[in-house]
């Protein structure tokens, strides 16, 4: 595996500094296959850290000029103009979107992470106390409970696919706790998650309308549920909370499937990748497994340097409302621009060796894979401690984990993770 990535990272330096700087164009999914980005962002930090591409790829499976498209955009890089951006909402929008591409004009999903303030404050606040101090505190036996059930089920000294096996597994479960879903149907929640952050060239559907369809059948099952959390007292799972909330009860369909997924991708992806990137970065610095082992007292400032680390969600989106001034350059108004989280946790002027996983970093905790500033994940605190109770678990069971081949990537420059990691367990 190591031969491998040595010619993988070979590969992409040259294509990162034989690029004229103006061509490079990081939103390209083809270079998330084999995380060819990384020397792409090192040179933009240092050489263009706002970096405009003018003409971003262009995807072969658009199917007419209505399709969505990326269009112009600003990259933001460094972990200080990242975090300006972030926290200034009055001069940087969230709406109409979160990713490059605009929305289609008929098939447009508010959800409230795309939604600047007052509206965005009061349909998070909504949906808050799912995972307050007090819910956390409520859900750590059952969490511990599942994860323990899920790890003792896992075979020893034989190859799986720890994605589909664990991390999968493990926040489906939490996924349908959360909407109090028919757990016997937990699966469906995945599958319309990685439908709903897919395009055609991603191979997980073969079309846009195939996705717009399927994205509607996601919304008729959970209007059936909605139908029946209304007639009901109100309950402490997130569809009861949206169908009484005063500020949501009256959403429109495609807003409440907007908030749907939102909740379903930032519920799914964060702590999946995650949990698949704790085995992987460990392998690639066995150290830290050896550092773990040692000292159980390290794992929750182990969970967010993983976070740190992998970063899964790579960037959001803003659109200027005004002119800024920024590197000596003009981000006009109506301008997208991406803010790479990605690249602003490698950011080498904040995190020492940023490319190397420390379980005892001292600053890894400053990392800004949630975000940063109002918009910040509402459900950080859940993924970090399913991530920690993993740990905990998997430390008291297991002296090694070995990733037995490269691990197969998300084709896409949002959504950063893994769709096959095959591993054995040494007995």
């Amino acid at each position: 595996m190591s031969e491998a990535i040595k010619m993988q990272n070979t590969a992409a330096e040259d294509y990162a500094y034989s690029t004229p700087l103006d061509k490079l164009d990081v939103s390209d999914p083809n270079l998330w296959d084999d995380e060819s980005y990384w020397p792409v962002f090192e040179r933009m930090r240092n050489e263009a850290p706002l970096h405009r591409c003018e003409t971003p790829w262009e995807n072969p499976f658009r199917e007419d000029d209505s399709d969505a498209s990326v269009g112009p955009y600003w990259s933001v890089t460094r972990y200080d103009d990242i975090m300006a951006i972030d926290t200034n909402h009055k001069v940087f929008s969230s709406e109409p979107a979160i990713v490059l591409p605009d929305p289609e004009a008929d098939f447009t999903l508010p959800m409230f992470i795309a939604m600047d303030q007052p509206k965005h404050d009061v349909q998070r606040k909504t949906v808050g106390p799912a995972v307050s101090p007090q819910s956390l505190a409520n859900m750590t036996g059952l969490i511990r409970e599942r994860t323990q059930y899920v790890l003792d089920s896992l075979p020893i000294n034989e190859e799986f696919d720890w994605v589909d096996k664990v991390s999968i597994e493990l926040t489906t479960m939490m996924l349908a706790t959360l909407f109090d879903f028919p757990f016997e149907e937990r699966r469906k929640l995945t599958r319309w998650s990685d439908v709903a952050t897919a395009g055609p060239e991603t191979g997980i559907v073969e079309s846009l309308d195939q996705r717009r369809q399927e994205l509607y059948e996601c919304l008729e099952y959970f209007t059936e549920l909605w139908n029946q959390r209304v007639k009901e007292e109100p309950k402490f799972d997130l569809i009861s909370m949206l169908a009484h909330g005063e500020e949501t009860k009256n959403m429109d369909p495609l807003e409440y499937l907007g908030n749907l997924i939102l909740l379903i991708v930032g519920g799914n992806d964060t702590t999946r990748n995650s949990m698949s990137a704790s085995i992987y970065s460990t392998n690639l610095f066995p150290s830290e497994w050896d550092k773990l082992k040692n000292d159980v007292d390290l794992v929750p400032n182990a969970v967010a340097e993983i976070i740190r680390w992998q970063t899964p969600l790579a960037y959001m989106r803003r659109t200027a409302l005004e002119d800024y001034e920024m590197h000596g350059q003009t981000i006009k108004k109506g301008d997208k621009i991406a803010m790479w989280y990605a690249s602003g946790n490698r950011d080498e002027r904040k995190f020492e060796r940023p490319n190397d996983l420390i379980v005892d970093r001292h600053n890894a905790r400053n990392h800004i894979s949630f975000g940063f500033g109002i918009h910040r994940c509402f459900g950080n605190r859940l993924a970090e401690l399913q991530l920690q109770i993993l740990w905990q678990e998997m430390l008291k069971r297991f002296d090694k984990i070995e990733v037995m081949e490269m691990p197969t990537l998300n084709h896409s420059s949002f959504v950063k993770g893994y769709t096959k990691m095959i591993v054995k367990i040494k007995g």
